[in-house]
């Protein structure tokens, strides 16, 4: 539905760098980056908003790159909403349909419908000043959706709403999109957001594709340091590999699943899958190691560990009750484990 070739625009300090992206009919897709990564001119591309310097966008097998905005049968919905303010609700949401051809008591039942399934609709009078932040959020997916684009682009969509009611709209979110069938590509910074929503993604960093892939496999099976980092495998290490065993952290591990064969790479672990207890805790099979707890974190409801094994340092998520009921704390002698299925592998590079 969506292709993007050799994507590059040259600004002062920031390069998109030929840019490769292809996003399938109908499917949700995720581009996550850190701010200033180039994800939002990735978007702006497709929508017609930015000039390239070369590359093409094809929407539905059309090309559509030196086309107006108008003309590509596209909606983006911005994270600050852009409402007209002198507008009401239902107003802003039928703004854009005089310009596709709608005829205005059809958009009337269209607009209305959509206000109905994002909770909208005892407020179509109202005007955005008297709206709340996730209210005109609601308004402004409601008018991108209202014109039947082909397409949405979403810039960090839920990123101003309160936690509580992300989550719901997380959901509405999801059931529009089954229910319309429509092409969504969302940027974010969000892990929860892609996760939720996304069947694939890709990350972006530097104005430079990382990896394009499911997002399960993102999270999973980072491709690059990079991508594991911005996912959250924060245990990344330097790691040889000779003999059928991986040693990192001064540790060699053997009996490990499926090693690669190259000499040089780098071992990761999710802080999830990395376990802190005592020897006797961990199932047989499981690859441990001895440490010391250098850091204890408390992070809401969860505590991290940052244990020191050898010459590195590993992040753990630890159970509440190891930290209440067993007194872990800085300096505690600890064994720390994983299954070795979970121990990820990459290449020096890519």
């Amino acid at each position: 539905m969506i292709r993007l070739d050799k994507l590059r625009m040259n600004l002062p300090g920031f390069t998109l760098n030929d840019v490769d992206l292809h996003v399938r009919e109908g499917e949700f897709f995720a581009l996550m980056g850190s701010t200033g990564s180039g994800k939002t001119l990735v978007l702006e591309s497709v929508a017609g908003l930015t000039r390239l310097d070369s590359g093409t966008v094809t929407i539905g097998g059309r090309d559509v790159t030196t086309l107006p905005p108008e003309a590509r049968r596209v909606s983006l919905v911005y994270q600050d909403h852009a409402l007209f303010p002198h507008l009401t609700v239902l107003q802003n949401v039928m703004y854009g349909q005089r310009y596709h051809g709608i005829d205005k008591e059809e958009g009337r039942r269209e607009a209305r419908a959509l206000l109905d399934a994002l909770g909208l609709s005892r407020l179509e009078k109202r005007k955005p000043a008297r709206l709340s932040g996730g209210e005109k959020q609601r308004t402004a997916m409601a008018r991108a959706l209202a014109c039947c684009p082909d397409v949405v682009l979403l810039d960090e969509p839920l990123s101003s709403l309160d936690p509580q009611f992300r989550g719901e709209l997380r959901r509405t979110l999801k059931e529009i999109h089954d229910h319309l069938g429509a092409t969504f590509l969302m940027v974010t910074h969000d892990f929860t957001d892609a996760m939720v929503l996304a069947e694939r993604g890709a990350v972006i960093k530097d104005g430079a594709l990382h990896q394009q892939d499911t997002v399960a496999n993102i999270f999973r099976r980072p491709a690059t340091p990079f991508t594991a980092s911005f996912v959250g495998m924060t245990n990344v290490f330097p790691a040889s590999y000779e003999r059928g065993c991986c040693t990192f952290a001064e540790h060699t591990f053997d009996g490990l699943p499926e090693l690669p064969g190259w000499r040089k790479g780098f071992a990761a672990l999710r802080p999830e899958d990395v376990i802190v207890g005592a020897a006797c805790d961990f199932p047989s099979g499981w690859q441990v190691m001895e440490g010391s707890v250098e850091r204890l974190e408390r992070e809401g409801f969860v505590w991290t560990a940052a244990v020191r094994c050898g010459d590195r340092t590993m992040t753990a998520v630890v159970d509440r009750h190891m930290v209440l009921n067993r007194g872990l704390g800085e300096g505690s002698s600890v064994t720390v484990g994983f299954a070795g299925e979970h121990l990820h592998h990459m290449p020096e590079a890519i």
